[in-house]
């Protein structure tokens, strides 16, 4: 049987490595400001799920527009008061349609992750040359924006195709979230050049916990909190807790104030480093000896 060569070396975190200040523990809000192209609409709604075929669904539609016209918002107002700088998984559309509002959220400190043209077009749906035009447009006006070119992507749905992380690579990325597979970033070092991937966290995401599930927002907080308390009690270890918070989901009033109580206990306990992907992508490569 011919075996492919592995496309890239993989080199790990230091198992003795901390984050700064010793802590064991990084917390990270990730906000999802999305976008659809048009005629195409966020894949869940109220209703339960999308009409079938090629039918398309004003509800599903209407639910996803939220997100950018009024959740987002929300939701960094959040994390702004409580001093958190968060990670903001931004599609390229938000960025050519509301120029002005990414540009702002770079600048009150948050870190705009590149998040695929639209949150329709996921790269292992897509062709070569799909898949490369939603990371250059993406790229491009994310940095027509904001004046900076982004240094980390996370593809919707968290799915690379085969060769995306390479073309980031290619692109210059620092970074990329596309990765389930560790507790702690780790280095791809293609032909081309390195990347860190930064692996996610998949056990705080309102979407599922909300959509799938139909569990509360009180529920998110205490199953937040029950998890790390048991984390605390265990050995420790140096790993990474998401919080995912979607404009059109938990960007909502009935659900927002569950992102408000997580980001207020976790900045009183004080023993948590809160921070972006990209500071924990910039630490690993900080502590790498190769």
């Amino acid at each position: 049987m011919n075996m492919h060569p592995k496309p890239f070396e993989v080199i790990r975190a230091h198992k003795d490595m901390a984050w700064p200040g010793d802590r064991r523990i990084a917390v990270v809000f990730n906000l999802a400001y999305e976008m659809w192209t048009p005629g195409a609409t966020s894949g869940v709604g109220p209703m339960g799920n999308v009409l079938a075929g090629d039918i398309f669904d004003p509800n599903a539609d209407s639910y996803g527009q939220y997100n950018a016209r009024a959740g987002i918002q929300r939701l960094i107002g959040i994390v702004e008061r409580h001093g958190i700088a968060a990670s903001v998984m931004t599609s390229g559309m938000v960025a050519q349609q509301d120029a002005e509002h990414v540009r702002q959220i770079m600048a009150a400190g948050h870190e705009v992750v590149a998040h695929g043209y639209a949150q329709n077009l996921v790269s292992p749906t897509l062709s070569a040359a799909e898949d490369q035009a939603s990371i250059t447009d993406t790229t491009d006006l994310i940095m027509k924006a904001t004046g900076c070119r982004p240094t980390g992507w996370i593809s919707p749905r968290v799915t690379s195709g085969a060769e995306t992380q390479r073309r980031l690579v290619q692109q210059g990325y620092r970074w990329h979230g596309d990765a389930l597979d560790d507790d702690l970033p780790y280095l791809q070092r293609f032909a081309e050049g390195d990347i860190v991937a930064v692996p996610m966290t998949i056990d705080f995401n309102d979407l599922p916990h909300a959509m799938r599930f139909g569990r509360t927002p009180r529920q998110f907080v205490d199953m937040f909190f029950e998890a790390l308390e048991a984390i605390e009690s265990q050995p420790a270890e140096t790993i990474i807790l998401d919080i995912f918070a979607h404009g059109h989901c938990y960007g909502r009033p009935a659900a927002a104030w569950a992102i408000d109580e997580i980001a207020r206990r976790c900045v009183e306990r004080g023993n948590l480093w809160m921070t972006t992907r990209a500071s924990i992508a910039d630490h690993f490569l900080a502590t790498l000896h190769v």
